[in-house]
């Protein structure tokens, strides 16, 4: 009772603090280090981002650490997208279990924007020279299953974004839950992610060539501000109301899970995600979801097969997203239990 008391009043506390804004006011591009923000599991992309109490294994590491203490023995999970306007990322993931109760996870996503012409006030039009933008988050997370109904974990975050010759680099905290409630098979997920210090880009791109009669060097460093770093706050419920253990509907080779998130970043308005997903002998699955208030995520496809490969279990996913007036992405992610 206690940890579902506690788990009430988080997001009222968190919420709290905005009760006094007005709508108009969004904090959009008040923070650093949004590619943080990016969805990356396309099973969770496949039902409109909805994971924070769903996620299973390596893959639900960014929306919930807890969620590697579902693996069995051990997982890979392996992802390229290619993103919009011409960026790039992907995720490198590996997670054991240590112990009858304890599981250990690495978890590396990588942001490539590809080459973008150099512009300033004089060449609108590009000087003939490229930089490009590149961001790793690395997440160690540990997750121990304190009893059959309640997992809890949390990652130390290695996080560094370079832009040309300009960057930063920063720790960061996540912490999550998953707890079974045992009412009607509802599963009850939170999770808080990106926690750590304001971050303050520096490097050669900010320095200014002057006179030296002004500095002997020939030269002064821009100084920048300091911005936050984009702390999310996640809360959602799961529920199969179809298959061998549902409160609802019993069958044994068909399974119909719904799942909703509520997600409140520092730096953008509430929004929620609503997703389905049908299986079939656990060997197969169709899943969709769409993004609720969000201003350009909307509806969402998506496809999944298990195969065995003897004593090992092939996972293949696949996801559409349309972004509305940015267009579509389709992302496809392979996983391995061994």
């Amino acid at each position: 009772m206690r940890y579902i008391l506690s788990l009430i009043m988080v997001p009222v506390l968190l919420f709290g603090q905005y009760r006094d804004i007005p709508d108009v006011v969004t904090k959009v591009a008040t923070a650093a280090g949004g590619f943080l923000k990016l969805e990356t599991s396309a099973r969770a992309i496949g039902m409109g981002g909805a994971s924070v109490a769903s996620g299973r294994g390596v893959s639900g590491i960014p929306y919930n650490s807890s969620s590697i203490a579902y693996i069995e023995k051990s997982e890979a999970y392996f992802s390229h997208v290619k993103y919009l306007a011409g960026i790039e990322h992907g995720v490198l993931t590996y997670g054991t279990r240590v112990g009858p109760s304890d599981f250990v996870g690495l978890h590396l996503f990588y942001l490539d924007s590809g080459p973008m012409d150099v512009t300033t006030e004089l060449f609108p039009d590009g000087t003939g020279e490229d930089f490009n933008v590149f961001s790793i988050a690395a997440r160690g997370t540990y997750a121990r299953s304190l009893t059959d109904r309640l997992k809890v974990g949390g990652s130390v975050n290695y996080i560094r974004d370079k832009i040309a010759e300009t960057s930063m680099q920063v720790v960061s905290y996540d912490i999550g839950s998953n707890f079974q409630t045992g009412i009607y098979g509802t599963v009850l997920g939170m999770s808080i992610t990106n926690f750590g210090p304001e971050v303050k880009y520096g490097g050669e791109d900010l320095g200014v060539q002057v006179a030296d009669t002004i500095d002997v060097d020939g030269s002064l460093q821009r100084i920048t501000d300091k911005f936050p770093l984009p702390l999310t706050f996640r809360l959602g419920v799961e529920n199969m109301v179809m298959g061998p253990n549902s409160s609802f509907l019993k069958n044994e080779t068909q399974t119909l899970l719904v799942t909703v998130d509520g997600i409140k970043p520092s730096d953008y308005v509430v929004y929620g995600s609503l997703g389905l997903e049908y299986g079939w002998n656990n060997l197969a699955f169709i899943r969709m979801g769409s993004h609720l208030n969000h201003d350009t995520a909307g509806w969402s496809l998506g496809a999944g097969a298990n195969i065995r490969l003897g004593k090992m279990a092939l996972s293949v996913d696949y996801a559409f997203v349309d972004y509305d007036i940015l267009k579509y992405t389709n992302q496809i992610a392979i996983g391995l239990k061994f």
